[in-house]
């Protein structure tokens, strides 16, 4: 009672500073009556022989070629409301493409928010998709989100109605699947940052040192909806109490690949995953995207309730390759993610420090003013390069004496698929009847900026009286 006592009042508490804060944005959604919950697609195989058309699509796919030893998807955030089909679609969508890039799945994993208030309603159409379109022999891997507790139950009734719903043994749990070990934890009330208590972490420790005196070459895989702060893009949204504990046990077994959810952040960035003492990896969402605060373009960028990305993880041994899915577009997201022998640390290569390499704009181009009023100068921007990613632009414009009268942060729209080879950006509230020096510098993923920024003049418009 009182953990749910203090959930209530740490939400109320965020509406009334907020109005709306970020995860209470996620209650409201789209929808549109009329679709039956069983929903149905062609069979991508047809009559083909499985054996076959995995090697086929591999090729055509990008998947890895052979016969992995393990093959899982990994998705989160898939916020089932109680009506409505746009979520149906997207989760139907999503299990489509994943059966027809991987026929022969060993486990299939949701990393949280299967619904979007844990009402049972929500539930039962979750898994009414999941039995008509999982593959049977897949095993089921569901862990407990946040959205998961927000139906007005008792912390313990949300969990009841969990598992009751799901199938699952425990908001935490262990399997060993084909001679892999799979650890499930469960965030143990509906903060919307996540807890998760000091006795699930000790349990971890056991089931971790089990599966090291079991293999301690082979990869472990964990999952959790919340993130660890201070790892993988998008970890402010993570987890704060007890934060250092499970750092710290996952610390010891540098062979953890850790997967956690919540955050909705795309997998186009680099930082999605994460190697220091493990491996952290970001899931995405099935939903919408979010990204960092503080860009012109806003959290939710135009188009980010389009959005819908997830993983495809191969095993091969020691080595494990996860393969990022748009599924809107329905393309592969970068190159796939390759972990040589994570259970030696020297081999980690997606380190905070992997690149040092500045963006640049390439020879010849150009910075040019498209429009201005008398408050407001529009400017075309050419996208620079970068080894990896231009993740923003850095914009000022300064006054005659050189001082900055107005600095703003513009991402490149990395998220889009084209990523636009130009961008319009406004440069608001600047002083009518005035000159103005603008440099825009290019900005990666790790914080490298541009040696030389580009520069233009512009001039905003006597204000008329």
């Amino acid at each position: 009672m009182k953990e749910k006592q203090a959930h209530n009042i740490e939400e109320s508490v965020n509406m009334e500073k907020k109005g709306m804060d970020r995860r209470s944005f996620l209650q409201g959604s789209t929808k549109i009556a009329g679709l039956a919950v069983g929903l149905s697609f062609a069979n991508p195989l047809g009559g083909l022989d499985v054996e076959a058309a995995s090697t086929k699509l591999a090729e055509k796919f990008g998947l890895s070629n052979g016969n992995p030893d393990l093959v899982f998807p990994v998705i989160s955030d898939v916020h089932i409301h109680k009506n409505g089909t746009n979520d149906l679609q997207k989760f139907g969508n999503a299990l489509h493409q994943l059966n027809e890039l991987v026929p022969k799945q060993d486990a299939f994993v949701v990393v949280g928010d299967l619904t979007e208030n844990g009402l049972a309603e929500e539930y039962d159409r979750f898994m009414t998709l999941i039995k008509e379109k999982k593959q049977q022999k897949a095993i089921s891997l569901f862990a407990i989100g946040n959205h998961d507790y927000w139906n007005g139950l008792s912390i313990p009734d949300a969990q009841k109605r969990f598992l009751q719903k799901t199938g699952m043994d425990s908001i935490y749990y262990h399997k060993i699947i084909k001679g892999y070990h799979f650890i499930i934890l469960g965030t143990e009330n509906g903060l919307t940052e996540g807890y998760y208590s000091k006795q699930q972490i000790a349990w971890l420790d056991e089931k971790l040192k089990q599966a090291n005196d079991d293999h301690p070459k082979k990869p472990i895989f964990v999952f959790h909806h919340q993130p660890m702060k201070n790892t993988m893009y998008g970890s402010e949204w993570g987890f704060q109490e007890n934060r250092d504990l499970l750092y710290n046990t996952f610390k010891k077994y540098p062979q953890v690949i850790s997967f956690s959810g919540h955050t909705h952040y795309p997998l186009d960035e680099p930082r999605a995953i994460h190697q220091k003492d493990f491996t952290s990896v970001e899931t995405a969402s099935l939903k919408d995207m979010w990204v960092e605060a503080g860009y012109i373009q806003g959290e939710m960028p135009p188009g980010s309730e389009t959005f819908s990305q997830g993983l495809i993880v191969e095993v091969h041994g020691e080595k494990v390759v996860i393969h990022r899915r748009d599924f809107r577009e329905k393309n592969p997201v970068g190159q796939p993610w390759i972990i040589d022998r994570p259970s030696e640390k020297r081999t980690f290569k997606y380190t905070e420090t992997r690149d040092q390499r500045k963006p640049q704009f390439p020879k010849g181009s150009n910075l040019m003013v498209l429009h201005s009023t008398d408050t407001e100068i529009d400017i075309l921007v050419p996208q620079a390069e970068n080894n990896l990613l231009v993740h923003s632009y850095k914009i000022m414009a300064k006054n005659k004496s050189g001082k900055v009268a107005k600095e703003i942060d513009a991402f490149s729209e990395f998220y889009n698929n084209p990523v636009p080879d130009q961008l319009v950006f406004s440069i608001k509230g600047l002083q009518p009847g005035t000159n103005y020096t603008i440099e825009v510098f290019a900005v990666d993923s790790f914080g490298n900026r541009s040696m030389n920024p580009l520069k233009t003049e512009g001039q905003t418009k006597m204000k008329l009286l």
